[in-house]
């Protein structure tokens, strides 16, 4: 409400909210308080039946429809009416705080600021006053107070001839509330000497005048109304309300552009990603292809010698009791290749094996190559099938010049297997 109880219907159904801390704040308007035995105070009881029919009687009711507390006032008369003295708003306010305001209210502008409720709460002026509730202690600066309606003859609801412009109003709003036939603009028409060439800028303290035989409020509710807010609203004159419309047009044309240009930024981005991600996978497969399992044509014999020591062979010269691979009789310096394309996982010294090369292929498997006399490749080096490896040599536990020549399922010594059978499955003859 402007300067009224409420202007709205009765709320259908009650809202469960907890109750809040009343504070000392808000406005700390320097407004005297209302205090038992006020001329026009009506009873505890009276209040909670008008609170009964305006909010169910919850005095915490905050819906967000601009209305608060068990009475539903609005901002601007809760503060016009000293309850910033209490509280920010109403529904922070104790119920004796709500009721110490309403009072002033029902002063001010008769039982009318509630038209509805307060017919079936039987709320008259005059009657046993309440208890005046005792105020949060705060500072009251001394400040002129906020501009309040007049009551000549305002103090019945819906024939008021003169009305007082309080922070927050609108002319849209005070047609509305106070059921002026025509509307905001039979209202400006009638006060424009007052309000000026402009209908959106009214200011409190102005008195503006209302025709007399107020009629039932009008249909047409096209009007802005704007939000209560502090300083002078706009009352949405029709040459303001057609450029605010073409500006809100012109700028959700804008927005669209906006967000089609990004949603094609983004589609453009997505695909390149996509083209990105399709290409890696192609490369990807392309160098797995060049690691892929040894076949016939991939397989290479580590010399151009026939064995000697075979696999498997009994004795006590092997650690574990047997020849773990073949041994290749050939005169130190001799090319040693690669059995098939991998990559190196050991070049260096190998204990007994002296220098030596290891290799893991894609099938999973590992070549050793040991007793060498010098190394042309390096740990993490890929190496293909046939290439040049080393040299052999009589390095490490080793009777003569000659290659021993390993096949492992894994990394370390005691995973071996038959290394002929391995590269005749390959294809080699040997």
């Amino acid at each position: 409400m402007a300067v009224r109880g409420r202007h709205r219907r009765r709320q259908q159904s009650r809202i469960n909210r907890a109750s809040l801390t009343v504070t000392a704040g808000g406005a700390g308007l320097a407004l005297p308080l209302i205090a038992a035995g006020t001329a026009d105070a009506a009873s505890a009881d009276t209040w909670a039946k008008v609170a009964a029919c305006e909010s169910s009687g919850d005095w915490s009711i905050n819906t967000g429809n601009g209305y608060y507390g068990g009475l539903q006032f609005k901002q601007s008369t809760w503060e016009a009416y000293g309850g910033g003295a209490y509280a920010s708003r109403a529904d922070l306010a104790s119920e004796d705080q709500q009721i110490a305001v309403a009072e002033k209210v029902l002063d001010g502008q008769g039982p009318g600021a509630w038209p509805a409720c307060s017919q079936k709460a039987g709320l008259t002026r005059g009657g046993p006053a309440p208890a005046a509730p005792d105020a949060a202690p705060a500072p009251r600066p001394a400040k002129a107070p906020a501009a309040t309606p007049t009551t000549t003859p305002q103090s019945k609801a819906g024939t008021a001839e003169m009305y007082t412009v309080v922070r927050g109003d609108t002319l849209s709003q005070i047609a509305e509330e106070q059921r002026v036939k025509g509307g905001w603009q039979r209202l400006y028409q009638a006060n424009r000497e007052r309000v000026g060439t402009d209908p959106d800028l009214i200011v409190p303290g102005q008195r503006l005048q209302l025709k007399p035989g107020a009629a039932t409020p009008p249909k047409d509710r096209s009007a802005p109304r704007a939000k209560d807010r502090t300083g002078p609203e706009p009352a949405g004159g029709q040459a303001a309300g057609k450029a605010a419309e073409a500006k809100k047009a012109a700028d959700a044309k804008k927005a669209a552009e906006a967000q089609k240009a990004e949603e094609a930024r983004k589609a453009a981005a997505a695909k390149k990603a996509e083209e990105a991600e399709k290409a890696a996978a192609k490369k990807k497969a392309e160098e797995a292809k060049k690691v892929s399992a040894p076949s016939t044509s991939r397989l290479s014999s580590p010399v151009d010698a026939g064995p000697s020591t075979p696999y498997r062979a009994s004795g006590a010269s092997w650690s574990k009791g047997y020849h773990t691979g073949v041994d290749f009789p050939v005169p130190t310096g001799t090319s040693v290749r690669a059995a098939a394309s991998g990559t190196v996982v050991s070049a260096g010294w190998g204990g007994s094996y002296g220098y030596q090369v290891v290799i893991k292929h894609a099938d999973g498997k590992y070549s050793q190559y040991a007793h060498l006399s010098a190394l042309t490749v390096r740990s993490g080096q890929s190496v293909q099938a046939g290439q040049r490896i080393a040299r052999s040599g009589s390095t490490g536990n080793s009777t003569g010049p000659h290659l021993h020549f390993e096949v492992r399922t894994g990394p370390g010594f005691g995973s071996d297997i038959d290394p002929l059978a391995y590269l005749r499955g390959g294809g080699v003859k040997v």
